[in-house]
């Protein structure tokens, strides 16, 4: 692929509108991330252990449905997958207005729309990223993941704060109508992609259960990928139990109001914007695997400014500002093992490491919503923030007891002894000698 030398990958129309697609889809998620469970807050008034629970139920299906999930997609177009998924998130979202404008919504519908929003979301996160190797090229991965990633730390820099005010003007119900239209708007950018895939071969004998063990074979059978996707697994269990409790800590015990709230978030998000602008130069500075685990150890530790220091007020801000710092570490881990994911994994058997590792890092995160309510309800809220902190700040030694730890530079393309052994008598067995 010949890129300009300006814009790069931006030069090419698949790319473009997939950079489109994920703009406009990544502004809608904050408006759902800040709108579904400030409908419970607010309008149904839920307590610590249901707001939990919502979390819980919206991430569920990573755990129940990630793995055969991964099969599936690697038997599909990728394309269509991202359409089929974004238009029927935006349709799920649109019952929750409805409902309150008709006076029946209750906190069983919520848990049902985050249920149904979570199954079309692991199917499009899987796709996503087995989709982005074949629009770009390998060669490409680190640019094309960078740019990604800073549309998402954009919309998260303004995504709050307009997801705020919307519900402040609008209500939050009414805010999830406006994120139905947006989710159109991102299908509707992934249908102007002109780049088509084959549909994927189909062999003889595949069976679905087979194919889900070549994924975890894969996945856990390669040391560095195991330390990450336990490393990840572990950050994604307490920070699910941190984000719930965040909005109750904000809203109740603060005080605050959706705006606020709001422009607390796109401070804290902010940071993901200087992630993804510094993350190649720090990999090339601290090397690739060092800056896996520094961008945690490092950035971790502000997350306890919220439940030690907060108060209304300016010391709110200074609380906000340590999720900013956190927020660039968050990125800059992404960015760094995303990429490496991606060239390190055959064409083959992306579906499934992308839903091995998926189903590994999000199945902890019901459990975190779970564990955060549960908290929340007994030790109160604050507490549970506190503890869900703590957690994090050890995050980063799954990885840093790896090789990774001495890693400058990672691995660019897939190892063949990790690869299905296609031999006659041989049904996807892996080589157990584990990737250097």
């Amino acid at each position: 692929m010949r890129l300009h030398p300006r814009l790069g990958l931006l030069a090419d129309h698949g790319y473009r509108q997939l950079f489109a697609s994920t703009t406009v889809s990544q502004f809608g998620f904050h408006l759902t991330l800040l709108g579904l469970p400030l409908v419970a807050i607010v309008t149904l008034t839920a307590s610590p252990f249901e707001v939990g629970l919502l979390a819980a139920v919206e991430m569920a299906p990573f755990l129940l449905i990630g793995l055969p999930a991964g099969a599936w997609v690697d038997r599909m177009r990728r394309r269509l997958v991202l359409i089929v998924g974004d238009l029927a998130r935006g349709a799920i979202l649109v019952t929750v207005p409805l409902a309150w404008w008709a006076g029946v919504l209750t906190i069983w519908q919520l848990y049902a729309v985050a249920f149904g929003f979570g199954v079309f979301t692991v199917f499009f996160d899987v796709a996503y990223q087995s989709y982005l190797p074949h629009l770009v090229g390998r060669e490409n991965l680190v640019e094309g993941n960078a740019k990604l990633e800073s549309v998402r730390a954009v919309a998260q820099l303004g995504g709050p704060a307009l997801a705020g005010q919307l519900i402040r003007l609008l209500s939050a119900p009414v805010a999830l109508l406006v994120n139905g239209v947006v989710m159109a708007a991102s299908a509707g950018f992934v249908v102007r992609i002109r780049k088509r895939e084959d549909k994927p071969a189909r062999q003889p004998d595949a069976r679905l259960v087979r194919e889900i063990m070549e994924g975890l074979r894969f996945v856990l059978g390669h040391r560095l990928l195991r330390a990450i996707a336990t490393c990840t697994a572990s950050f994604n269990l307490l920070s699910s139990a941190y984000a719930p409790m965040l909005l109750l800590y904000l809203q109740r015990d603060l005080g605050q109001d959706a705006g606020t709230i709001g422009l607390v978030l796109t401070v804290w998000g902010a940071g993901g914007l200087v992630g993804a602008a510094v993350a190649r130069r720090f990999a090339g500075w601290v090397g690739q695997g060092p800056a896996i685990w520094l961008s945690v150890a490092l950035t971790a530790p502000f997350a306890l400014l919220m439940p030690v220091l907060a108060a209304a007020g300016w010391r709110l801000w200074v609380a906000a500002a340590g999720g900013f710092i956190l927020s660039i570490g968050v990125v800059v881990y992404n960015v760094t093992q995303v990429s490496f994911r991606q060239a390190v994994t055959s064409d083959q058997l992306l579906g499934r490491m992308n839903a091995t590792i998926r189903f590994l890092v999000f199945g902890t995160m019901p459990l975190g919503g779970l564990l955060g309510g549960v908290l929340g309800q007994t030790l109160g809220v604050r507490t549970a923030l506190l503890i869900a902190a703590l957690g994090q700040c050890v995050a980063f030694l799954p990885v840093f007891l790896s090789p990774l730890r001495r890693m400058r530079i990672l691995p660019t393309e897939p190892d063949p002894a990790l690869a299905p052994a296609a031999g006659p008598g041989h049904h996807g067995r892996y080589d157990s000698q584990p990737a250097p």
